[in-house]
C-alpha cells in the first residue's frame, strides 16, 4: 500500500513541478507573447522582466483579512505535516535484517533474515501443489512476522497447502529460530497456465 501511495504522490508532485517549470520557462523566454497565448490566471511570471514579489505585495498582506492569514499559514502547515508523515513512513523499516536464535548453550546467534526466508521458500516450494513462492520476514509489534505468497497448481487444494505450510516450513522456521510463535500472513493465488486445445 505504501508503495502505491509513494508512486501516486511522486507522480503528482513531478507533474506539478514540471508544469510550474514549463510555465516559468515560457515566461522567461517570452513565449506567452510570441505564441499569442494567455498565461494561467494570476500567474506572476508571464514576461522576462516579472519578479516574484514586487513592492505592492507587502501592502496586500497588511490589508489582508484574518482568513487570508489563516490560509497562508494553515495550508503550508498542513503540507509540512503531510511531508513529515510521509518521510517518517519512508524511514520506518519493518523488514527484519537478522533473527536472534537461542543456541541452547547460554549464547545467542544472529541469523540473517534472508537466509531464513530462503530456507522457508525452498521447503514451501517442495510442498504438493505449490509451484512458486516468496517469503518475507517483517517485524510487527517487536515480533517476527512472516508474509508468504504462494502460486498454486490448478489441482492444488488450498486448505491442504495451508495446513502443510503451517505444519512444515513455518513450524520448522519457528523451531530453528527458537521463537515462541511465528505469525504469518499467507496469500494464495493460482498459477497462470496456457490453455490447451484438445482435438
Amino acid at each position: 500500500m505504501l508503495a502505491v501511495v509513494n508512486r501516486v504522490l511522486l507522480a503528482l508532485l513531478g507533474l506539478l513541478v514540471l508544469a510550474a517549470g514549463l510555465a516559468v520557462l515560457a515566461g522567461g523566454l517570452d513565449l506567452w507573447r510570441r505564441w499569442d497565448l494567455g498565461p494561467p490566471s494570476a500567474w506572476p511570471w508571464s514576461t522576462p522582466r516579472e519578479v516574484l514579489l514586487d513592492r505592492g505585495s507587502p501592502a496586500w498582506w497588511g490589508e489582508a483579512g484574518w482568513w487570508r492569514w489563516l490560509v497562508a499559514i494553515g495550508v503550508p502547515a498542513v503540507l509540512l505535516l503531510l511531508a513529515l508523515w510521509w518521510l517518517q513512513a519512508q524511514l520506518r523499516r519493518h523488514r527484519l535484517d537478522r533473527v536472534r536464535v537461542d543456541t541452547g548453550d547460554g549464547h545467542d546467534a544472529l541469523v540473517e533474515a534472508p537466509a531464513l526466508e530462503d530456507a522457508v521458500v525452498a521447503e514451501a516450494r517442495s510442498l504438493p501443489g505449490v509451484e512458486r513462492g516468496k517469503v518475507t520476514l517483517d517485524r510487527r509489534r517487536n515480533r517476527p512476522w512472516a508474509r508468504v505468497a504462494l502460486e498454486l497448481a490448478p489441482h492444488a487444494a488450498p486448505a491442504r497447502v495451508l495446513a502443510d505450510l503451517r505444519d512444515g516450513p513455518l513450524e520448522h522456521a519457528r523451531v530453528s529460530a527458537g521463537l515462541d510463535a511465528l505469525p504469518a500472513e499467507v496469500r494464495l493465488r493460482s498459477a497462470r497456465h496456457r490453455t490447451e486445445r484438445v482435438d
